[in-house]
């Protein structure tokens, strides 16, 4: 007897989880992913910010499963999903048959209905985003040392984050702290009293989705690292070096977007209508009428007595786990359960010594909170090597307030958002990529799909 086939796509935390389960049963599997690589996005802001390498927080996915007999991976786009027939059908022209499948396709840059924004501003979401932003923060500095004109010399030295969640709020104080603390004397006509980083949100605080007192301490966190914060400020326009928000006009070369995600196309594809942009699941994770077909993370609406579950790695980790032992259970015969997610506690860094975080009803804050995130990031790291490298890169970051990463490369961004342009103020031509996988950090709620 053969058998039964199970396909999962996406390479993400959930896809990956479900994966590594399903490749301890009886059955085969095989993962698509338009990438070859699985990438722990919570770190992706350390890429951006010149402290990690990309070969530091990715891993080819082959390498991670290649030791399961049972397991093929493809690194491919699928195009479409024919539920019927039980079939997937990649872009180019192939299908593959499925007795299950599992949909963790993570998500993409969301520019709420506003997709022209994307030509002005960077989002965060890829490997090639995290380039395109340090080479745009760096080739900032690179012009202001040789520029005359002062206003010109304000719009290179001003950085916009939008989005005071945990990537927002991370990203911002990093480059806070690369300008005060790593480029403060690599330059001779910059000081770091020049640059300006300001962080922009709708919100009433930062880190809405956290306590209230988490939130006013790393307001306070990044007001010592010299953010500017702007709160209670929808965007009203992004346009070439210049933006709008709550009536103010911010005027900048560079623009990072970290404001939202939403779902990839695939999902319209599942379900007629959408809930908030989600694919709406039942208790079990399966699609409606579909009970052999599962959602999971950035893509799934999960209801649950205090709302929707968030779009963050310790869910998706948590539903790939348990969809795979959902279909073990089918093809025994045996009652499906309901998925209860355990909600392990939250926390953020704002920069070195600074962050926040909430475990289990406990809070922490500054130097304490600090270490807790990091060692939560380092378990979480996919691959030895790399816990290693990152550990080693952490510590010498630390003695010697250096970092090793200040490369500025040539990057073609692929992911939804712009094009990186050889100079911040060129005007760039978006590219419409789709996006792949989402998630603010680690688990406890700073890791994704």
């Amino acid at each position: 007897m053969q058998a039964p086939h199970v396909v999962i796509i996406g390479g993400g935390f959930g896809g990956l989880e479900a994966a590594k389960v399903l490749a301890k049963m009886p059955v085969s599997v095989t993962l698509i992913d338009r990438r070859n690589h699985h990438l722990f996005q919570p770190l992706l802001y350390q890429v951006a910010s010149a402290g990690l390498s990309p070969a530091d927080i990715a891993m080819p996915i082959r390498s991670l499963l290649g030791r399961y007999r049972n397991v093929t991976t493809l690194m491919a786009e699928v195009s479409s999903i024919d539920l019927p027939q039980k079939r997937v059908e990649l872009s180019d022209g192939s299908d593959i048959t499925f007795d299950y499948l599992i949909v963790a396709a993570g998500a993409e840059t969301n520019y709420f209905g506003h997709g022209e924004w994307a030509e002005h501003s960077v989002g965060l979401k890829s490997i090639e985003d995290a380039i395109e932003v340090r080479r745009r923060v760096l080739c900032a500095f690179e012009k202001a040392e040789r520029e005359a004109e002062p206003e010109e010399r304000k719009r290179l030295l001003t950085f916009i984050v939008i989005g005071a969640g945990p990537t927002g709020v991370e990203l911002a104080g990093a480059i806070s702290e690369l300008n005060r603390r790593v480029l403060a004397g690599d330059y001779r006509r910059v000081s770091p009293e020049d640059v300006r980083v300001v962080l922009l949100d709708m919100a009433p605080r930062v880190l809405a989705g956290m306590h209230e007192d988490l939130s006013k301490s790393a307001l306070q966190q990044l007001e010592s690292l010299k953010v500017e914060v702007v709160l209670d400020a929808p965007v009203e326009s992004i346009e070439r070096a210049r933006v709008v928000a709550k009536g103010q006009v911010f005027e900048s070369h560079t623009v990072l977007w970290t404001a939202g995600v939403s779902p990839v196309p695939l999902a319209k594809q599942l379900v007629p209508t959408l809930i908030r942009g989600r694919v709406p699941v039942e208790k079990d994770c399966s699609l409606s009428g579909h009970p052999n077909v599962f959602v999971i993370g950035d893509m799934a609406h999960f209801e649950t007595s205090k709302g929707p579950l968030p779009g963050v790695s310790p869910v998706a980790m948590q539903q790939g786990r348990f969809v795979a032992q959902t279909i073990l259970a089918s093809i025994e015969g045996r009652p499906r359960q309901t998925f209860r997610y355990v909600d392990r506690g939250m926390m953020a860094t704002v920069g070195r010594s600074r962050a926040v975080a909430e475990v289990r009803g406990w809070k922490f804050t500054g130097f304490v909170a600090w270490l807790a995130w990091l060692a939560v990031h380092l378990f979480y790291l996919v691959g030895f090597k790399n816990r290693v490298f990152v550990l080693m890169n952490w510590i010498w970051q630390y003695l010697a307030y250096r970092r090793g990463a200040r490369l500025i490369t040539p990057c073609q961004r692929t992911s939804a958002g712009s094009r990186g342009a050889p100079e911040p103020e060129e005007r760039a031509a978006p590219d419409r990529g789709r996006g792949e996988r989402s998630g603010h950090g680690p688990a406890l709620n700073h890791v994704s799909t």
